[in-house]
């Protein structure tokens, strides 16, 4: 064999000895994608992207330069990563001692630039972002949240360790979410807000200190929400908020025995009977 042949075959045995998922690579030479990580065939990876081992990413996914992404993320289908956020870093918290967690991606998520999301602790073991979410850029999910479905977080939203925003909530650019809130399911919460209580689900909030301005009724409609099921959300919370009950306890045995069940209404209890921290005063107190 003379040593032309033999480049030949020692280049094709070295090209072998990459994933197949991984061909791409070979395309963008001004990318770092460890060997070792699985990506789709068909991610698009812009230049000067980082990509360490243990990180999954689904088909159609599109990766803009600059991005890091690092151990332990899982990314799905058909998401943008806009340029300079970085995917995976590990906790701002001085208990994390190195354990393995992740950072969980849905699909079709957007995150813009310079977002950061950082991986779980023990707490929970991953931070999690749904499908169909907007992060807008500089925005922060810290360790161990848990972000739902549909979920737009404005410019410079920043989310403190452990907490937990509801499905189709919207969050105004500049919000501040302190460490274990929880934000329910369709809420709308004012830019520039600091959110130190839980916001049950259904509601706006606003003002400062934060506090109940009424329920989301225009996003509920768009949402497909009858005027019916609008109407009974808003009975529940008037006996929360506008009743004159001696504390949140009563008026919730008040709405057990008055209104008649149904899945908004029991979805509201159990949110607040599951709440530690408490809930927003109303916005009319």
């Amino acid at each position: 064999m003379n040593k032309k042949h033999f480049k030949l075959r020692a280049s094709l045995l070295s090209l072998s000895k990459y994933r197949a998922s991984n061909f791409f690579k070979m395309k963008q030479p001004l990318a770092y994608v460890h060997p070792d990580a699985k990506i789709a065939r068909s991610v698009v990876i812009d230049p000067f992207v980082t990509i360490e081992k243990n990180v999954e990413i689904g088909d159609g996914t599109t990766i803009g330069s600059n991005v890091t992404i690092l151990e332990g993320v899982r990314i799905g289908k058909n998401c943008r990563i806009f340029p300079g956020a970085v995917i995976g870093a590990i906790p701002q918290d001085l208990k994390f001692k190195g354990e393995e967690s992740l950072v969980i991606i849905g699909d079709n998520t957007t995150i813009r630039e310079f977002v950061t999301v950082n991986r779980g602790t023990t707490a929970k073991g991953k931070t999690v972002v749904g499908d169909n979410c907007l992060l807008m850029a500089y925005c922060h999910v810290a360790h161990d949240c848990i972000v739902g479905n549909n979920v737009i977080m404005g410019n410079v939203t920043q989310l403190a360790g452990e907490v937990e925003i509801g499905d189709f909530a919207i969050l105004g650019g500049g919000t501040l979410v302190h460490q274990f809130t929880r934000i329910g399911a369709h809420c709308m919460i004012q830019g520039g807000s600091k959110v130190t209580k839980d916001v049950p689900p259904y509601v706006t909030a606003g003002r400062e200190p934060l506090s109940f301005a009424g329920v989301n009724s225009i996003g509920l409609r768009r949402r497909g929400f009858t005027n019916d099921q609008i109407r009974e959300i808003q009975d529940v919370y008037r006996y929360i908020f506008q009743s004159k009950e001696k504390n949140v306890s009563h008026a919730l045995e008040r709405i057990q025995q008055e209104l008649p069940a149904t899945k908004e209404r029991d979805e509201i209890i159990l949110f607040i009977k599951d709440s530690p921290r408490g809930i927003i005063k109303s916005y009319f107190d």
